[in-house]
């Protein structure tokens, strides 16, 4: 999904080849899922981790550049501006303690780039939005890449206009920019899941009910830019940062490229890869080498390049994933979970997201098909902009009930245990993580609550921008511990 181009620059005829070639990728598409071979296997779990990098003083240090010149290519990636950075993991079977391995395998690479960017006076932090982030920091931010300033040249000529964010909170914000490095405000883990291909549209559906729960326990991203907006403030600004539309276009109803999805898939990965192509049209117009319907004819996988590289410029929340490693499968990306507080609480999340939606995707009485698809959608934004307080809908046997969210969560723990037991996951692998989760409820301390709460403590005796920069130190201070947020000193 973030292969890297050469070109940045593109013409009409491009565009009319690449359109094209989607339409061979889309028919080869169609012929793999069809096959009874393709993608079967079990269930394994991988992620991707986007941090940021912080000088002595807590601001952000742009290093991505040279810290990738210093450590394993496999393991880490460039993200969209030079203070952040991705961490990458290794895929790992469900019943071979998914969640104990990811959390060494975030464990090992976190602790290389605290070795590799000390000599560079950074620190990566694990945090949803830097407090200390402010405009001077994204001018001149982009990472130097072919990819990134055609994306964000493409996106800003359709638009025709800066990108502007409005985002409600306790000090309403404001704001326009010329590039889509806002984007790189928002820092999320992005767990995948790869599920067989007969499998993906009712675990598909079940990830999609789930997620609004599961982000209402995990908020980590109330401030941007020294205003207190929502809980999970990356899911307004990632939205609002790469909408290419105009005015005109929202209110005629578009589909932006940043969604929750256009309703609840009806056959299988297929569906979500044909909406990409028919509802967008391309950004980054780049022919692959190969001609997927002959590759296909020749009894060989291909790799779908113009596909992949098509479907990384349509940001679903939960988004479908083709790939050919491990013989070919297709997988599901959760990308709405936020990044920390610590890597104990990012096990928990996963564990209560994955679990929730094995046990939904598994329930005879298909939970999704009882609640309108906009209901679903309405509770992924009412638990981002209101965390355990959020007002959700959800279905039940007796109707769809209306209930806070944290109460909702309390109750689904259950459910989840049930999930992940179902899939072979080991009690012991799950368990604290799931127990974490019901710690976290009864305290209704969040990490975006955390830093919320010390950032009021703090301003009364200093001002806004050392508030801030103290803030980021004592988060890094408790995070460094990897003592889950809930615990941290009020």
């Amino acid at each position: 999904m973030g292969v890297d181009i050469e070109r940045e620059r593109f013409d009409r005829r491009d565009f009319e080849l690449f359109a094209r070639r989607l339409d061979d990728n889309l028919s080869a598409l169609s012929t793999i899922l069809g096959s009874d071979r393709f993608g079967e296997g079990p269930l394994c779990l991988g992620a991707e981790l986007e941090l940021f990098l912080v000088d002595a003083a807590c601001q952000p240090s742009p290093c991505g550049d040279a810290l990738l010149a210093c450590v394993a290519e496999r393991d880490f990636s460039a993200e969209i501006d030079r203070f952040n950075i991705e961490c990458n993991t290794d895929p790992c079977d469900l019943d071979a303690a998914p969640f104990a391995n990811l959390g060494q395998q975030l464990s090992r690479r976190f602790e290389t780039l605290a070795r590799q960017a000390s000599p560079h006076g950074a620190r990566p932090v694990m945090i949803g939005i830097l407090p200390t982030l402010d405009a001077a920091h994204l001018r001149g931010s982009m990472t130097d890449t072919a990819r990134y300033r055609a994306l964000s040249r493409q996106l800003r000529e359709r638009r025709r206009a800066p990108f502007q964010l409005r985002i409600d909170g306790i000090d309403p914000l404001t704001f326009q920019h010329d590039d889509i490095t806002l984007e790189g405000a928002a820092t999320s883990l992005q767990i995948h899941l790869r599920v067989p291909p007969a499998d993906f549209a009712r675990v598909y559906n079940a990830v999609q009910l789930s997620t609004a729960p599961a982000l209402a326990v995990a908020g980590n991203s109330p401030l941007l830019l020294g205003h207190r907006l929502w809980e999970e403030t990356r899911v307004a600004l990632f939205k609002q940062s790469v909408d290419e539309r105009s005015v005109a276009q929202r209110q005629q109803g578009e589909p932006a490229r940043v969604s929750f999805g256009h309703g609840w898939l009806q056959s299988g990965a297929y569906e979500l890869f044909e909406q990409n192509v028919r509802h967008f049209e391309p950004i980054l117009p780049l022919l692959g080498p190969q001609a997927p319907l002959e590759v296909l004819a020749a009894g060989r996988l291909p790799t779908l390049s113009e596909l992949r590289l098509h479907s990384g410029t349509v940001w679903r929340w939960n988004r479908p994933v083709y790939d050919t490693a491990g013989g070919g499968h297709v997988r599901i990306e959760m990308r709405a979970l936020p990044a920390g507080p610590t890597i104990a609480d990012m096990q928990s999340n996963a564990a209560f997201l994955v679990g929730l939606a094995l046990a939904l995707a598994n329930d005879d009485a298909a939970p999704h098909e009882s609640l309108p698809f906009t209901d679903a959608e309405s509770n992924f934004y009412a638990a981002a902009r209101d965390g355990l307080d959020a007002t959700l809908r959800w279905p039940t046997p007796a109707g769809i009930e209306t209930t806070r969210a944290g109460q909702l969560a309390q109750r689904l723990l259950p459910v989840a245990r049930r999930g992940l037991l179902a899939a072979g996951v080991a009690d012991a692998d799950y368990s604290p993580h799931l127990e974490r989760i019901e710690e976290r409820i009864a305290t209704g301390q969040t990490g975006a609550r955390w830093q919320r709460a010390r950032f009021e403590q703090l301003l009364p005796s200093r001002s806004r921008e050392e508030a801030l920069r103290q803030l980021v130190e004592e988060y890094i201070e408790h995070s460094a511990g990897n003592t889950p947020a809930h615990r941290w000193p009020r």
